[in-house]
């Protein structure tokens, strides 16, 4: 059998690279499996608070501190120096080793080459899976002579969420013995081991001042860092030799040899994700990896990271990206391994909202997280007709959790007297539209949502389907019953005929007729609510006042409250988050519904994979080899947010392995 290839490299050229404004809107990531990462842009500079060359949770996956930034490079070569770093401070860039950069690639893993008056440096930067540790490779492609690299680590030893400013309370000796430097500059954290095979230290302890991160200046956020440094590593590289060198948590004293290993053991990881990938698109291959990304294990179990850098496992963002992260790429234990973790965790007939950073009890603050829950453990049973599963862990769970929403729950959360689910309190934000600032919620949606009673609407008909396979018959009907009763009346209750779409939230004070995604649900999940004229004109509506190449405006730009450009203090941002801002996981329920409701044509499997082609240009900007959270609603839709979003790499997958389905009968 041939060995899969790695996916086509995203290569940027000398130009990009020297160009420094342009070098540092393009990022890369690495992953560990267990919340934490390195990550940078392609030139090293660091422009977030998040970038760092080790940020390890020590209760994974939360509880995530910045422990090494990076490491300052020099070359010596004769008797000239060569910086390979960058580094920004105020009025500033130094050093500038970007200038001499030959390129940056990304395949498996991040890669910068260097080029020193004809001297190629090679250095390529990879996480091993379920370890906080990374490890640099540094390779002499082509010299005449030896050169000595020179690492000088700064570190930050610090919550990923705040900055480190100079202190006389920190402990300046480092421990030095076998190749190996232990730093422990805080009794409260733990130490870091870098291990550099061949190197020889000079110790020397002083602080870098006032690193500027340009992304978090524009966030209107602090953005200047004081880091550390106990001293320099040296060693001397041979034309065509190689170093690694490890940083990790550890206290394992590491051979050259067992880096190695720990390198091609996760390289080897990888192409077997690959393997075992069933789509050939170089789009899907591509993403597979990136799904791979968030796929975590933490202390409770198997989650999904929502986002990064920031975000840890959130219960809604977990249960929409499951499909697309484990079913569709061939992961069905992972996905049975996720429900799984949730379980214990249902409370009052809730799944959390969010596991906070610090590792404080789960939030319920939300109303669809347990709805979409409903939805993952039915496209779980639909892939595997797990029985077992579902009559001994999911059943009985799933029915206190239609008991709790009809009876009532946290936060107003109940069946009214027509069958329709409300929800909502005063200063609270309950729905996927979510930004709060202070006490204001900018989208309260009091009431009666759309999307939240088309969830509803298609937990009870899941309910009914699985009564029936456990042979429930009386469950079956009653739940079939309270389906029916919404089928009667969903489409006069939410349909708006002057705009000929649907209205946002119903409520007794008023109906909402803001022109907004969340209509497009009614129609892409499984159990349909629309006669076919009213679904066809909802997919007419989003696509002409909410499509962007980068995902569905969160708002009409007709709408007085619209907002185009996602920018500004955390005010500004905040409130334009679900005011127009694009969100690229909302391109998945709009392509399914268009879909839908041409009947899965070959016309229509056409005009989806020309938007999917649409996408692929988007794996090129910010978070390279992934994709975005959200971006402008006005054009060129810039992106914005988290640079790695799981359910927008989900909600491609997602559709990506639907088409397949559809076009492998005729293949």
């Amino acid at each position: 059998m041939q060995k899969p290839a790695p996916p086509e490299p995203i290569r940027l050229d000398r130009e990009t690279c020297g160009d420094y404004y342009y070098a540092t809107q393009k990022e890369w990531l690495e992953t560990n499996g267990l919340g934490g990462f390195a990550s940078s842009t392609i030139i090293g500079a660091h422009t977030r608070r998040y970038h760092g060359l080790l940020c390890a949770p020590l209760r994974p996956p939360a509880q995530r501190f910045v422990f090494l930034s990076k490491y300052d490079e020099q070359v010596r070569i004769g008797d000239k120096l060569y910086d390979l770093a960058t580094n920004q401070y105020p009025f500033i860039i130094h050093p500038d080793g970007h200038k001499r950069m030959a390129s940056f690639e990304y395949d498996l893993y991040p890669r910068m080459i260097y080029d020193l008056d004809g001297v190629l440096l090679e250095k390529a930067i990879l996480m091993p899976h379920g370890s906080n540790t990374v490890i640099v490779w540094y390779h002499l492609r082509e010299s005449s002579q030896p050169v000595t690299l020179i690492l000088r680590p700064l570190c930050a030893f610090r919550d990923y969420h705040s900055l480190s400013r100079e202190t006389s309370q920190i402990r300046k000796e480092a421990e030095f013995s076998e190749h190996r430097l232990t730093i422990r500059p805080y009794d409260h954290l733990p130490p870091l081991y870098i291990t550099a095979p061949g190197a020889f230290f000079d110790p020397k302890f002083y602080w870098y001042n006032n690193t500027e991160y340009r992304k978090e200046q524009e966030r209107g956020l602090e953005f200047r860092e004081d880091l550390f440094t106990h001293g320099t590593l040296s060693v001397t590289l041979e034309p065509g030799s190689a170093l690694d060198v490890a940083a990790s948590l550890y206290d394992t004293r590491l051979t050259s040899e067992a880096i190695w290993e720990m390198w091609t053991h996760e390289v080897h990881r990888r192409i077997k994700i690959l393997s075992d990938f069933p789509l050939k698109d170089p789009l899907a291959r591509r993403l597979a990896l990136a799904a791979d990304q968030f796929m975590v294990t933490g202390q409770s179990g198997k989650t999904i990271i929502a986002g990064y850098h920031w975000f840890t496992d959130w219960g809604r963002d977990t249960m929409i990206s499951l499909p697309g992260l484990t079913l569709a790429t061939g992961k069905t234990e992972d996905a049975k391994a996720i429900i799984s973790t949730f379980l214990p965790f249902v409370s009052q007939g809730m799944i959390p909202n969010r596991f906070p950073d610090a590792g404080e009890a789960p939030e319920y603050n939300n109303v669809d997280g347990t709805l979409w829950f409903v939805m993952a453990c039915y496209q779980y049973y639909e892939k595997t007709k797990d029985t077992e599963f579902l009559k001994h862990r999911l059943f009985d769970t799933l029915k206190d959790i239609i008991t709790a929403h009809t009876q009532g729950t946290r936060y107003n959360i109940h069946m009214d007297d027509d069958g329709l689910l409300y929800a909502g309190d005063n200063g609270v934000q309950l729905t996927w539209m979510d930004a709060k600032i202070g006490d204001w919620v900018v989208t309260p949606r009091i009431g009666k949502p759309v999307e939240i009673n088309a969830l509803w609407y298609n937990a009870l008909r899941i309910m009914a389907y699985f009564a029936n396979q456990l042979h429930h018959d009386d469950a079956a009907k009653a739940y079939e019953a309270m389906a029916d009763r919404i089928k009667n009346i969903f489409e006069s209750a939410y349909w708006n005929e002057e705009r000929r779409c649907l209205y946002d939230v119903i409520s007794s004070s008023g109906n909402d007729g803001s022109i907004r995604p969340n209509q497009i649900f009614a129609i892409s999940l499984p159990f349909a609510l629309l006669s076919d004229d009213k679904a066809l004109a909802v997919v007419r509506c989003v696509d002409a006042q909410l499509r962007t190449p980068a995902g569905l405006r969160s708002l009409a730009p007709s709408d007085s409250g619209y907002t185009g450009v996602y920018a500004g203090d955390a005010y500004h941002r905040d409130a334009a988050y679900h005011q127009g801002t694009a969100w690229l996981w909302l391109i998945g329920p709009y392509m399914e519904a268009y879909l839908r409701v041409h009947h899965f044509s070959a016309e229509a499997r056409t005009h989806i994979r020309a938007i999917l082609q649409t996408i692929e240009p988007l794996i090129h900007d910010a978070g390279l080899g992934t994709l975005s959270e959200i971006a402008d609603g006005d054009a060129p839709h810039l992106p914005k947010g988290c640079i790695a979003q799981a359910w927008s790499v989900a909600e491609v997958l997602r559709i990506m392995h639907m088409l397949e389905s559809y076009d492998a009968p005729s293949a």
